[in-house]
C-alpha cells in the first residue's frame, strides 16, 4: 500500500512541472436574456470545441495560456468573435449575441459532436446509450441493454431473479457494472439495473474489452457504466413516475434537483419503488408435472406460483457544485431494501415454496471532482463508497412441491416431505453480513495540449460474516468470516496527434488481492461439543497492460483497435460462495488471464437530403486462461440443477463480431437494426493432470446464446390531437438462436429459437410536463428462455405516467 501512495506523490510532483491550460465556461443568451441551446463554441484555430446546452451553458476545457479568439455561432444567431486572454486556471465568459433575422435556406447542416459520439470514437470498442427517448417509456434499464449490440442480458426469470451479464461471449464477474465508475456490487443486491429506471439516467456507457482509465479495475471481458442525471448548469427540477401492467406489476420513481446559483449549493434526491407478484404462465419444453406414480408430464401449462419481487431504494446527495475548490464536492447516503421469493434454484427441475431472501444496504458515499486543481491541468477526482449490507436467507419448508403450487402426493395420497428438510437442502435461517469500501481515484494531467498523463487507483475490501441458526456450534457464538481486499494501480498515457487525427491510450496495470477465510466446524460427543477453527489465506500479485487507439481518415470515417492483456481476480461470491444465489464456495478458484483484440470502424452519419445513416462494426477476439464460470453439467441423467458453483474452466477462445446500422429520416422516424455473432470454443485439448484428450475440446461452451439480433423502429408524429403535442410509437424485435444448455449434444437440453417483439407509443402533452405511454411487450406470446433454460414473461402490457416540473 505504500508503493500505491508514494507512486501518487511522486507523479503530483512531477507534474507541476509542465505546461499550464485554462477551463472556460459561461452562458450564451440574446441580448433579451434568452438562453441559446446548441450553439457552437469554438477556440480559433484549434480542435477546442464545445456546444451549449438547452439552458445556454457551455464548457470549453484545455484551453493553452496565451491569446484566443472565441466564436459562437448558431444559425438562429449572428456569429461572434470573442478576444480573450487566458492567462488564469478558470474563466467565467458569459457571451450575448443578436438574433438573426427572418432567412431563408434550401439547406442547413449543423455538425459538431455530442458526447456520445466523444465516447465512441476514443478507440474503445463501445457503446453510448442515450436514454432521453425512453425514459418515458415503461422500459426497464436490463431492457434496453438487451437490446445493445454485443449484450445479452441473462436473467433467470422475471423481475427480481438473478442477472447477468453478456458481452460478446465473456459474461459473470468478467463484465463490470458501474453506477458513475463506483462497481455497482457495493451498493448491495437490493439496489440493481432491476430498480433503477431509465428516467434517473443520463446515458449508458457499455465498452466491450479495453476499458477507459477511469474504469479501470480487474475486469476482462468489458463493463456498464450507468451515469446518472446530475442536473449541473441546468435549472432546478423535479420528475416523477408511476406505471402499472401485467403480473400486478407496479413501478414508480421521483428524482429532484435544487442547486443555489450564488452559492452552489446542491441537492440531488432520487427514490424508486417496484413490486411484482411474477406469476406469469409458463408452459415451455422445459415445465412439468410429476403424477404421483412418477409419470412426468412435460410442456405442462401453469403459472409461478411463489416469485414475488419487492424493492425500495433511495439516493440522498448534498453538496456543492461549480465552486472555485470544487466541481464536484457531495455526500451521499444510499438506502435500499428488497424481499425476493425464490421460485426454483439454477434450473426449473424444482419448484420451491417458502424460501425467501431479504437484503438491506446502508450507504456512504463522496464525491470530490476538480479540475485545475493546484495549477493548470492538474486534475483530481475521488469516488468513496463504504455500505452495511444484510442478506437474510430463509428456507425451513419441508413438503415437495409441484408445478401447480401444490404439495406432491405419493401413490397413496400421503404428502411427500423433502429428505434434507429444505426446499434447496438443509433447512436455513442465516444472516450474512458485509462491509464493503470502494475508493476510486484518478490523477491525471495535461502534459502539452493533447497530451495527458494519468494514474488510477481502485481500493476494494469486502468483511464478511455468515451465522445460521440452524447450524450446529452457531449458539456458541463461532461465525464464520470471509475477508477479501484488492488494489488495482494504472498508469495511462493519452495522445492525440497527427492534427488530432490519432488518439491513443497506453497503459499498465498491477493487481494485489488477498482472501482470509475462517471457518468452524462442531462436533458433538457424549454430550460435549468441540469446534475445529479452519482459516485459508491466500494472496495474489499479477499485471497487464494495452493499447486503445483510433484514427480519423475523415469525420465521418474513423478506425478503432485496442489490444490487451488482463487479469481478473476472483469476487467474494466466487470464492466464498453467495446462498442467496444459489452459489456454493470454491476457495480454490484462481485468477483468469485474457489476451483481448478488437478491431472496428464507425461510418457516418451521412446526410442524403432528408436521410442519415451510420454504421458501425467491431471484430473481436478473446484468449482465456482458467476460464471463470459457473459449472455446467455434463450428465443427461442430471439435470435438476439446484446449486452451482464457479470453477476454473481451462482455456476457452471466443472469436466474433457484431454490427449495428442506424437510419434516421427527417428526424420523425428512426431506425436501427444490429447483431452479434461469436464462437466460444473449449480450447483445453489434454487433461493436467491425467494426459487424457478432453471430451468437450473445441466444443461450444454451453448456456451461452452466441448469435443475437435487434431491430428498433421508432417514428415521431407533431401536433396530433393537440397543437405543440408528439406522439412516438415504437416497435422492437429481439432473436436468439438456439443453444445447449449442458455440454453433452442433446436436442432435448437446447434453448429453442426466440423471437419476442414488442410495440409501444408515448403521447407527449403541449406543456411538456405530463407523458402518458402503453407498451405490450412479447405481443404474440413467444416462449423466451435464458440460463439452464429457465422460461421468461410471455405477453405483458404495462401503462406508465410521467410528470416532471423543469423549472421551480
Amino acid at each position: 500500500m505504500k508503493q500505491f501512495w508514494l507512486t501518487n506523490i511522486l507523479l503530483l510532483l512531477c507534474t507541476v512541472l509542465f505546461a499550464q491550460s485554462a477551463t472556460i465556461s459561461g452562458r450564451v443568451q440574446l441580448t433579451d436574456g434568452t438562453p441559446v441551446s446548441t450553439a457552437t463554441i469554438q477556440v480559433e484555430g484549434s480542435q477546442l470545441i464545445s456546444s451549449s446546452d438547452d439552458e445556454g451553458f457551455y464548457t470549453l476545457e484545455g484551453v493553452p495560456y496565451g491569446k484566443h479568439t472565441i466564436i459562437v455561432s448558431s444559425i438562429e444567431i449572428i456569429s461572434k468573435r470573442t478576444p480573450l486572454e487566458v492567462n488564469k486556471p478558470t474563466y467565467e465568459l458569459p457571451i450575448s449575441v443578436d438574433p438573426r433575422g427572418d432567412i431563408k435556406l434550401n439547406e442547413v447542416r449543423v455538425t459538431r459532436n455530442t458526447v456520445k459520439r466523444e465516447i465512441e470514437t476514443q478507440g474503445f470498442a463501445v457503446n453510448v446509450i442515450e436514454t432521453k427517448e425512453v425514459a418515458a417509456r415503461n422500459i426497464q434499464t436490463n431492457e434496453l441493454l438487451d437490446r445493445t449490440v454485443g449484450v445479452r442480458v441473462r436473467q433467470s426469470g422475471g423481475l427480481g431473479s438473478e442477472v447477468e451479464y453478456n458481452l460478446n461471449g465473456m459474461t459473470g464477474r468478467s463484465v463490470g457494472i458501474f453506477i458513475d465508475g463506483i462497481e455497482m456490487s457495493t451498493y448491495g443486491s437490493s439496489f440493481n439495473l432491476s430498480n433503477i429506471p431509465p428516467s434517473m439516467i443520463e446515458r449508458i456507457e457499455v465498452y466491450k474489452g479495453v476499458l477507459p482509465s477511469h474504469l479501470t479495475g480487474d475486469l476482462l471481458g468489458g463493463a456498464i457504466n450507468i451515469v446518472l442525471k446530475k442536473g449541473k448548469n441546468t435549472t432546478n427540477s423535479l420528475s416523477a413516475s408511476v406505471s402499472y401492467g401485467s403480473f400486478n406489476t407496479t413501478q414508480s420513481d421521483i428524482s429532484a434537483l435544487y442547486r443555489h446559483a450564488k452559492s452552489g449549493f446542491t441537492t440531488r434526491i432520487a427514490g424508486s419503488l417496484l413490486n411484482t407478484d411474477n406469476d406469469y404462465e409458463i408452459w415451455g419444453k422445459f415445465s412439468k408435472y410429476i403424477e404421483p406414480n412418477g409419470v412426468v408430464q412435460r410442456n405442462y401449462r401453469t403459472k409461478r406460483f411463489f416469485d414475488g419481487y419487492r424493492s425500495l431504494a433511495g439516493r440522498f446527495e448534498f453538496g456543492y457544485t461549480d465552486v472555485k475548490w470544487a466541481d464536484d464536492f457531495l455526500l451521499g447516503y444510499h438506502i435500499s431494501d428488497s424481499y425476493n421469493e425464490i421460485q426454483h434454484g439454477q434450473t426449473m427441475g424444482t419448484p420451491y415454496m417458502g424460501r425467501t431472501v431479504e437484503a438491506q444496504a446502508n450507504v456512504l458515499s463522496l464525491t470530490y471532482n476538480k479540475k485545475d486543481l493546484i495549477t493548470p491541468g492538474l486534475d483530481l477526482a475521488v469516488n468513496g463508497v463504504y455500505s452495511f449490507r444484510n442478506t437474510h436467507v430463509l428456507d425451513t419448508v419441508a413438503w415437495a412441491y409441484n408445478w401447480d403450487g401444490k404439495i406432491r402426493l405419493d401413490m397413496n395420497g400421503n404428502p411427500i416431505r423433502k429428505l434434507d428438510g429444505g426446499q434447496q437442502g438443509d433447512p436455513v435461517m442465516a444472516d450474512i453480513d458485509r462491509q464493503v469500501a470502494n475508493v476510486r481515484s484518478n490523477l491525471s494531467y495535461n502534459i502539452i495540449s493533447g497530451h495527458r498523463l494519468s494514474l488510477n487507483h481502485v481500493f476494494y475490501t469486502v468483511d464478511r460474516k455468515d451465522y445460521d441458526l440452524l447450524k450446529p456450534g452457531n449458539d456458541l457464538g463461532f461465525d464464520s468470516s470471509n475477508d477479501l481486499a484488492k488494489n488495482v494501480l494504472s498508469f495511462n498515457y493519452e495522445a492525440q496527434t497527427f492534427d488530432n487525427r490519432l488518439v491513443t491510450n497506453v497503459f499498465y496495470k498491477l493487481y494485489q488481492q488477498s482472501t482470509v477465510r475462517t471457518t468452524y466446524i462442531a462436533s458433538s460427543d457424549n454430550g460435549q461439543t468441540t469446534v475445529q477453527k479452519n482459516e485459508t489465506k491466500d494472496n495474489r500479485t499479477h499485471d497487464g497492460y494495452g493499447l486503445a487507439a483510433s484514427y480519423r481518415i475523415r469525420p465521418t470515417v474513423i478506425l478503432m483497435a485496442s489490444a490487451e492483456r488482463a487479469v481478473r481476480m476472483p469476487v467474494d461470491r466466487e470464492t466464498f460462495g453467495s446462498p442467496e444465489d444459489n452459489v456454493l464456495a470454491n476457495p480454490g478458484i484462481t485468477p483468469e488471464i485474457s489476451d483481448n483484440i478488437n478491431l472496428g470502424f464507425r461510418l457516418g452519419s451521412f446526410h442524403f437530403d432528408d436521410h442519415r445513416i451510420s454504421l458501425g462494426t467491431n471484430v473481436f477476439w478473446r484468449n482465456v486462461k482458467d476460464r471463470i464460470m459457473p459449472r455446467a453439467n455434463e450428465l443427461l441423467n442430471n439435470q435438476e440443477i439446484e446449486l452451482t458453483q464457479y470453477v476454473n474452466l481451462g482455456l476457452a477462445q471466443s472469436l466474433g463480431f457484431e454490427g449495428e446500422l442506424n437510419y434516421i429520416y427527417k428526424n420523425n422516424l428512426t431506425v436501427m437494426f444490429n447483431f452479434s455473432k461469436f464462437n466460444s470454443l473449449f480450447k483445453q485439448e489434454f487433461d493436467p493432470a491425467t494426459g487424457q484428450r478432453m471430451t468437450y475440446y473445441n466444443k461450444q461452451i454451453p448456456n451461452e446464446p452466441f448469435f443475437t439480433m435487434n431491430g428498433n423502429v421508432q417514428y415521431r408524429l407533431d401536433d396530433l390531437i393537440q397543437k405543440n403535442s408528439q406522439l412516438n410509437m415504437f416497435y422492437s424485435l429481439g432473436f436468439v438462436a438456439p443453444f445447449r444448455t449442458v455440454w453433452p449434444e442433446s436436442e432435448w437440453f437446447v434453448t429453442p429459437t426466440q423471437l419476442a417483439q414488442n410495440v409501444g407509443f408515448s403521447y407527449i402533452f403541449p406543456s411538456r410536463r405530463i407523458i402518458a405511454s402503453v407498451d405490450v411487450k412479447n405481443m404474440f406470446n413467444a416462449e423466451v428462455y435464458d440460463n439452464f433454460g429457465v422460461q421468461k414473461p410471455g405477453r405483458a402490457v404495462f401503462l406508465k405516467l410521467n410528470y416532471s416540473i423543469n423549472k421551480f
